[in-house]
Parts: C-alpha cells; structure tokens; sequence
C-alpha cells in the first residue's frame, strides 16, 4: 500500500521549472537533468555576453576623449546599470528563481528582487533620458549644446539612479511591512504595487513612446522639406536613405525595447490586480527575455555608430595597451 502510494506521488510530479519539480504536497524538489544543465549554460553565457558587451562600452567611453561628450555620458550611465543586470541580477536568478523563491523565500531571494528591480529600472530611466536627449538633438538642433549640457546630463543621470534606488529599498520596506501586518496592509500592498509599476515602466514608456513618435514626425518633415528644395536627384535619394535609416534605428530601438518588456510587465499587472494564475514557466521565460534587454543595448546604442565599432576593435585587438590612443580619431 505504501509502495502504490509512493508510486502515485511520483507520477503527480509536475515540472514547473527545468532544475524544479513539484509534488502534490506542494513540496518543492531539485530536478537535476540534461535540460537543467543547458538552461544554466545557456544564461552563463547570456550573462557573460551582456557583462562583455557593456564593458566594451564602459572602456571605450572612459578612454577614448572623442566619445566623452553628453550624449555618451548618458550611454555610458546605461552601460554601467546593464553591466551590473549581467553581473548581479542574472547570477542571482539562476541561483534564486522565482520559482523557488516562490515555494522557499530565502534573504537571498529579497537580495535578488531588490537588485533586480533597482536595475532593470535604473536601465529603463536611462533609456528614456536617452530618448530626452535625442529629441533634444533632432528636434532643437540649434538649442541642444546649450539645453543638453554636462550639468543636464549629470542630473538625469542621478534622477534615474536615485529613482531607481527609492524604489528597489521600498519594495524590501514595503514586504516586510506587509509580512508583520498581514491583510491589513493590503491596500498598502496595492498602491505600492501601482506606484512600481507606473514608475518602474509604464510612465518612462510612455515618455518614450511619445518622443521617438514626434523625433519620427519631425525627421519626416525635414527630410521632405530639404528633398522639396533641391534639384539634384542624388541629394534628393541620399535624403530618402537616411529617412530610411532613421526610421528603422527608431523602429529596432523601440521595438526591441516593447518586445523584450512588455510582456513581462503586462504579466506582472495582472498578477497585481486579478486572481488569474499564470503558469511559472511563463513568468520565468518573460523574466528572462524582459532581462535580455540588458544584452541587446550595447549593440542598439553602440554598434549603430562607426566611431564605437572603431573603438571596440582596438580594444579587443589589445592595442589599447600598445600606446596612448586617447585621443585616436575613430571614424
């Protein structure tokens, strides 16, 4: 009798994560298998792509006096909370899932939540400084050096971290609060909930959504107004391939960004503010790819410039240390 009970506990086990399974006394158990080693290797080498990608751009902003103006300041201040996604945030998830932090809540797992929101949110401020900074570029042209100046960008830079750092310490406060009083803080627990979600992503979105739209609309008008007042069919076609290309650096910035985010926070909204289950597997497959955006950045924001790849293969090719190169002219 026994033995048909052990036997009928084990085909209840259902997977709900590659390293986890669980039984039907809701015990959580390690799941050591094939599939369990290729997911950790696989995120190893997602980590280790994201820390070496942001470092390159770490390095080359740092070193090279050609790419130390406002613009890269900002790029730089996004590299560095990338950086610290790859570093910190990756490792710990792999160590302290959801999942498991679900079943067996460790301090380790509040570490993780903290610094998972603290950076994803600090990367996410940064993207939208950037986008302030373009509309600034193509919009105001001829105000942008006076509008966006070190001392400008020294204040986003801070606003963002500083932000981002309120709201990570406050979703620790807010879960121990919320642990001491149980269901009398639940309305507590719901305005916190709203608050991190409309500052963590929704409002920076939809600053973003609304300024890559009007940079959009104002690249169209000019381009058409200086293919208007020219003759020459090769001025005009070089126009229409850079409307072109701006038009696509916009669509893959935006794009990647919406793809890679708001799935996760759409997920993470409905979890807030409805009893719907959503299976595990899909909110660590959606926590994943949201935190992959950390990778793609370095080569939306860098690569798409002559200048960077430049000093991305002097680095790699160890000539950085051949001579003083500071002040290289990248093209």
């Amino acid at each position: 009798m026994k033995l048909d009970m052990e036997i009928n506990k084990t085909n209840v086990l259902t997977e709900i994560h590659p390293c986890y399974e669980i039984d039907v006394s809701y015990v959580l158990a390690i799941n050591p298998s094939a599939e369990c080693a290729l997911f950790h290797i696989f995120l190893g080498l997602l980590s280790a792509i994201t820390v070496c990608g942001n470092l390159l751009v770490i390095i080359a902003i740092i070193y090279f006096k050609q790419l130390q103006n406002s613009t890269n300041f900002l790029i730089l201040s996004l590299a560095v909370a990338d950086l610290l996604v790859g570093v910190l945030v990756f490792p710990l998830t792999m160590q302290f899932s959801i999942t498991l932090c679900l079943y067996d809540e460790d301090i380790f797992c509040k570490v993780r939540s903290t610094f998972d929101v603290l950076l994803c949110t600090c990367s996410i401020l940064n993207l939208c400084c950037i986008s302030v900074d373009r509309y600034y570029a193509v919009c105001q042209p001829l105000t942008y050096r006076a509008k966006i100046n070190n001392h400008v960008v020294a204040i986003m830079i801070l606003v963002s971290w500083g932000a981002s750092i309120v709201i990570g310490i406050s979703f620790i406060i807010i879960g121990i609060y919320q642990e001491k009083c149980a269901a009398k803080c639940a309305i507590v627990a719901l305005m916190a909930n709203i608050l991190g979600l409309v500052f963590s992503f929704y409002l920076p979105t939809i600053v973003m959504l609304f300024i890559y739209l009007k940079i959009f609309l104002v690249a169209q008008r000019q381009a058409r107004r200086i293919q208007n007042t020219t003759s020459q069919r090769t001025k005009g076609g070089g126009t229409v391939k850079m409307e072109r290309k701006a038009t696509k650096t916009l669509a893959i910035v935006i794009g990647l960004f919406l793809i890679a985010w708001l799935p996760f926070f759409l997920c993470t909204t409905v979890l807030s503010f409805s009893r719907v289950n959503v299976p595990l597997p899909l909110i660590e497959l959606l926590n994943w790819f949201a935190l992959s955006n950390s990778t793609l950045n370095p080569f939306i924001y860098a690569l798409f410039y002559s200048w960077f790849r430049s000093a991305f293969r002097i680095i790699i090719s160890g000539k950085i240390f051949q001579g003083n190169l500071k002040n290289t002219n990248l093209h």
